[in-house]
């Protein structure tokens, strides 16, 4: 059963999908796998990464293993699972996990529940660390000058200024950690 997830994380995890699904076959292998859940925000370990492809994977295409014909894009939200199949070469002999591919639907499944088990805190916290560039425990006017500065926002100073001055409850010239999670909770 595949956990809820909004719209926007939906986009965020199929597309993670077609960018990392190099050679278009509508699969990725293990490490297309493991830098897509990097760019979703997953650093998962190896064994975790094969015990995902030991669960949803599937064989990878070849010439005798051609992919179903359909014309709809195949999709978790409206998709079966398949569990994974046998080994090519010798049919009594399950492939290594390392060695299977996923389908976009497992990769849905396997994504959406790993967002759904992310805790808030953590995600604030990290995009608190990329505005406290220099790990100073406050984000400053700088560090608001150069955020905005990166993602093009054409903000004037004052703006700035004020945006500080609104959130920094000691009058210490910057955002501390607790008050910039309480802001965003």
């Amino acid at each position: 059963e595949m956990p809820q997830v909004s719209d926007e994380q939906r986009e965020e995890i199929n597309e993670a999908f077609s960018l990392f699904d190099l050679d278009k076959d509508h699969r990725i292998d293990y490490h297309e796998f493991k830098v897509a859940l990097k760019a979703l925000g997953f650093d998962l370990p190896k064994s975790e990464i094969l015990s995902h492809l030991s669960t949803y994977g599937v064989p990878p295409l070849t010439p005798s293993n051609p992919p179903p014909q359909s014309n709809r894009p195949q999709n978790a939200f409206t998709a079966p699972h398949q569990s994974a199949s046998s080994n090519p070469l010798n049919p009594n002999e399950p492939l290594p996990p390392g060695r299977l591919t996923l389908t976009l639907p497992s990769f849905q499944t396997i994504a959406a529940k790993l967002i759904s088990e992310r805790d808030p805190r953590d995600e604030i916290l990290r995009a608190f660390a990329l505005f406290d560039a220099n790990e100073k425990g406050m984000i400053t006017l700088e560090d608001l000058r150069r955020v905005a500065r990166e993602l093009g926002e054409g903000l004037e100073d004052e703006e700035l200024v004020a945006m500080i001055e609104e959130f920094d409850l000691e009058g210490k010239g910057g955002v501390g950690r607790d008050e910039f999670v309480g802001i965003c909770m």
